[in-house]
This record gives C-alpha cells, structure tokens and sequence, in this order.
C-alpha cells in the first residue's frame, strides 16, 4: 500500500465531506499523491408521460446538474486544495457507493479517504450509509473519517 500515489476523495459537498478532505490533503502532501475529486449525481428516475413543449427535459437537466457539480468541484479545488497538489475531477452516475469503488479501481487507487455523516437510528436505516458500503464493496483501502462532533 505505501507509498500512496493516488488517493481517491468522494464529496458530497458536506461539511463531513470537507472533514475527510483534510485528511486526503494532508496524506497526498506527504506522500506526492495525485488527489482524484470525485462526485456521485443521483440516477433521475424517468416517469413516463406527455411529451411536448411543456414536459420535462431530463436530459437538459442532467447536463445541468452535471454543470453545477463541475463548478462546485472546481471551487472546492481552487479554496480547500494546495496548488501543488496534482488533482483531477471525476464526476459520475449511479449509486454512490458502487461508482466510488468502480471509480479507485478504474484510477487504480491505493487509497479511498471518505467521510461517515454520524447517522444512527431511523436515519441511518432509511438512508443507509454510502461510507459503510463503500467499506464493503471496495477492493481498495478505505480511510473513513467521522463527521466532526456538533
């Protein structure tokens, strides 16, 4: 596993996320690591329907949703990121946990550094955790760090 040449960051845009985001910092400064910023937009379920003037442009929206996050990976690039780090950004769809470790496996990752958002109880059921799975599905060592205290 050492050195770690290619560290993989999965954001959200959280603060938790953020959280996670120093600790990949810290880790490519040390070890010159290329820094792949990753972000997961959700499958938009399509409902079947009338077409025209008046329906909804799915497509249109996608590339719109897929424009937002490139803005906000670049931003988060550009404020929380050293330029003399060596970053990329991927941005995917799916489900969350299974592109993030398809994505480190594709970068051939030797890290993934993502945050837990803290859920427990009915939340954590409903909503599941994409860090927990992300532990399961992965091939590639995960560095979880917990979403900070409030």
């Amino acid at each position: 596993m050492l050195p770690i040449k290619k560290i993989v960051w999965p954001t959200d845009f959280s603060e938790p996320s953020y959280e996670a985001l120093k600790a990949a910092v810290e880790l490519a400064e040390k070890f010159s690591s290329v820094l792949s910023v990753v972000h997961i937009l959700p499958v938009l379920p399509v409902i079947a329907g009338p077409t025209g003037p008046t329906g909804f442009n799915v497509s249109l929206y996608q590339e719109e949703m897929e424009k937002s996050a490139k803005k906000s990976l670049d931003e988060v690039l550009n404020t929380k990121v050293p330029k003399k780090i060596k970053t990329n950004s991927i941005i995917k769809q799916g489900d969350a946990a299974r592109e993030i470790t398809k994505t480190a496996e594709k970068e051939e990752a030797d890290l993934i550094v993502i945050s837990t958002h803290g859920e427990t109880g009915w939340k954590h059921f409903v909503f599941g955790s994409v860090a927990e799975k992300v532990v399961r599905l992965s091939s590639v060592p995960v560095l979880t760090i917990h979403a900070p205290k409030e």
